[in-house]
């Protein structure tokens, strides 16, 4: 067994190119594959991360930790980009990896997309069943407790000492609710609507971003008459004594939380095989859709701290919160609550669509079950793929703790950002020949920088959420050398070659 061979740029571009009943349809153009991006990256962050990293961490200032993470973004959104130009497969940095760093690497990597995007989707279904139940109070409508809450819930020492909630001990406690009903339920409905078609799961997405994207305008617009420029003095409060806690720490240590807001854009990559033109509209996909909600993020940032002090900002709905303080009409305020649930929506959409075809690619490739790669012959979809990472996701946001979720989907995602641009770095040195539509700028300079950047953000995360990345890691490795590598369909071909 070779654990190191590539697979040929040639068959994987033959692959793309495959027509039938058992391939994907192609759909999707390059406004498709934008709005594909926004839908995934404006959600949670906007609405929640953007308050609380300027209260916590960074300050008024916390919009340098937006430009910060959008500079880190860049680099691997450039690198990403020429890659899905070369290598227009489904199946994101996967596939990146397996033509450029070998079977082994992609495998690796796969399993973390797949962590990735199902805590992902999980983390962000929670959150949409939270900000549904305080929708519907607007309306009177109270949902029970035990029903719109996880079983259990992740404590740690201090919430023991704090005597927090349903905190007896360390670790995992038990909350007395039966389900996250209203979770699972937006999990079941997206994956149902994946399963349906991609052009059809565009077109949800699309109407829910320009929704979305208008209710930020009008927050930016309303908020922008009630700016007190004090508030934004100073600019970077001094050290409170704890690293991470407003001056330039506080400023990186913000970074660190508030790159949660931008993780989406690279699942544009895993629509490659249902893209009319990828070699063309993916890197307009991904670097315009990181681009517009880079912007969006900064000015969002600079009015919600010019409104009301940045140490109010620290609640649930920290927007919401501000709306209330400058005595915003009510009506702005329930359309804050609606924009955060159909933007949330959206984001768990795209990063089902990214679970199931990264599911998808490695069991085509016989690393996974070749039921995962079987496509449905009305709607050519991955249906299989989709149905089991819809039921698997739909579990764990029905029972598991947002905190566990969370801080699972952040190391992931900067760990297939640090590949993706080293397998730009490797392909330029090996294959320099290959036609690339689309070119990385200042090759070596921007996937250096790209990999230092997400290896210092991957640096400011807690040492647990590493030892749960090392732990995933490994039972994946049992799954690869105990399946995977036996009925690899690359290994077969090389063992019929000798």
């Amino acid at each position: 067994m070779n654990l190191w061979a590539t697979k040929s740029i040639g068959a994987l571009r033959a692959e793309a190119e495959a027509t039938g009943e058992h391939s994907l349809r192609r759909s999707l153009g390059a406004l498709n594959l934008t709005t594909l991006g926004i839908g995934a990256i404006i959600g949670a962050g906007i609405f929640v991360l953007t308050g609380q990293a300027a209260a916590q961490f960074a300050g008024p200032a916390v919009w340098i930790s937006m430009i910060i993470v959008g500079i880190a973004c860049t680099f691997a959104g450039l690198c990403y980009a020429e890659m899905a130009s070369v290598v227009p497969v489904a199946g994101s940095a996967y596939t990146y990896s397996y033509a450029t760093m070998g079977e082994l690497v992609a495998w690796i990597i796969g399993w973390d997309l797949v962590l990735e995007y199902a805590a992902g989707a999980a983390t962000v279904g929670v959150g949409w069943s939270g900000h549904l139940v305080d929708l519907l109070k607007n309306f009177g409508i109270v949902l029970p407790a035990s029903l719109t809450n996880a079983p259990t819930a992740w404590c740690t020492a201090d919430n023991v000492t704090q005597a927090v909630a349903a905190c007896a001990h360390s670790g995992l406690n038990l909350t007395g609710a039966l389900l996250n009903v209203p979770a699972v339920f937006v999990v079941a409905v997206m994956s149902t609507i994946l399963v349906i078609g991609i052009k059809e799961s565009a077109t949800v997405n699309s109407f829910i971003v320009i929704f979305k994207v208008a209710i930020v305008l009008l927050i930016v617009a309303v908020g922008l008459a009630h700016v007190t420029p004090a508030n934004w003095h100073p600019l970077i409060p001094k050290n409170t004594g704890t690293w991470g806690s407003y001056g330039w720490s506080g400023v990186l240590r913000g970074a660190g939380l508030v790159f949660f807001a931008y993780i989406g854009f690279d699942a544009v990559s895993t629509a490659a095989q249902e893209s009319k033109n990828p070699q063309r509209d993916l890197p307009i996909g991904i670097l315009g859709s990181l681009a517009i909600c880079t912007v969006l993020y900064i000015v969002v940032s600079v009015v919600l701290t010019g409104m009301v002090p940045y140490a109010e900002l620290n609640g649930n709905a920290p927007v919401a919160y501000a709306m209330e303080k400058v005595g915003a009409p009510g009506f702005i305020r329930v359309l804050i609550d609606i924009g955060a649930v159909l933007g949330l929506a959206s984001v768990i959409l795209v990063m089902l669509l990214g679970q199931s075809r990264v599911f998808y690619s490695m069991s085509r490739d016989g690393l996974l079950g070749r039921w995962g790669a079987r496509v449905h012959p009305k709607f050519r979809t991955p249906y299989i793929s989709t149905i089991f990472t819809g039921v698997a996701v739909g579990l764990a946001t029905g029972i598991l703790p947002l905190q566990l979720l969370g801080q699972l989907v952040n190391i992931g995602t900067l760990l297939a950002f640090v590949l993706v641009c080293a397998g730009v770095l490797i392909l330029r040195r090996t294959r320099p020949e290959l036609d690339r539509p689309f070119r990385t700028p200042f090759v070596p300079v921007v996937p250096i920088l790209g990999i230092v950047c997400c290896l210092g953000l991957m640096a400011t995360l807690p040492g647990d959420t590493w030892i749960r990345l090392i732990v995933w890691l490994i039972i994946g490795l049992g799954i690869y050398f105990g399946y995977g590598r036996r009925h690899s369909t690359l290994q077969r071909e090389l063992g019929a070659g000798r």
